[in-house]
């Protein structure tokens, strides 16, 4: 049972186009070479996939520049004409290829510097964000000093500097939990303070 006909046009799958031009360049080439043998044609077949790659076939070796003796000078002219046209179309693909692959770097490049920009400014919000929470705490810090009240700042660092001292001598946490209990009371205007029970 043979298969149907198939609709001759782009095949939009790329794993699906890839295969069938696997196949059928290798039937082709397959096809020249026959009929290069059984009727004792030259035939030269010049295949360039969607990729730029090529894939080709010739009977003799004229094609690479080899087995060129014996040839007229009508022969060598249509070889080089050919060749000629073959070598352009190279290039054109190439050049094409080329300006493909600068409008994406182009395009990626333009992509990577927006993002920059983005992240730029993210950035200065968020230093932004906290240099003014950081204003706040230290204007929050000296309302508390003009008021005659220890600094924040300070009571965290002595709240600190208990904890690591009652470590660094051994002393048991308990000696710590007595310390904080210990109600702090100013004794004179200069601001230090007195420990009462």
């Amino acid at each position: 049972m043979g298969r149907g006909k198939i609709e001759i046009k782009k095949i939009e799958n790329l794993n699906s186009r890839q295969v069938t031009f696997s196949k059928r360049r290798n039937g082709l080439l397959k096809k020249a070479k026959e009929l290069s043998v059984l009727c004792d044609a030259e035939v030269a077949v010049i295949i360039f996939s969607s990729t730029g790659k090529l894939y080709e076939f010739s009977n003799t070796r004229r094609m690479m520049g080899k087995e060129l003796d014996g040839l007229s000078l009508k022969e060598l002219q249509q070889l080089e004409n050919q060749l000629s046209e073959g070598m352009q179309s190279v290039k054109d693909k190439k050049e094409q290829v080329l300006v493909e692959q600068l409008r994406k770097s182009r395009i990626q490049e333009q992509k990577a510097m927006l993002e920059n920009e983005v992240l730029r400014k993210q950035l200065e919000e968020i230093q932004n964000k906290t240099k003014s929470q950081f204003l706040e705490f230290s204007s929050l810090d000296r309302t508390f000093s003009k008021n005659g009240s220890k600094s924040l700042f300070n009571c965290a660092s002595e709240e600190n500097d208990l904890s690591d001292t009652s470590l660094q001598l051994g002393l048991s946490t308990d000696y710590g939990r007595q310390r904080k209990a210990l109600k702090m009371e100013p004794c004179n205007d200069s601001g230090s303070q007195v420990a009462s029970h």
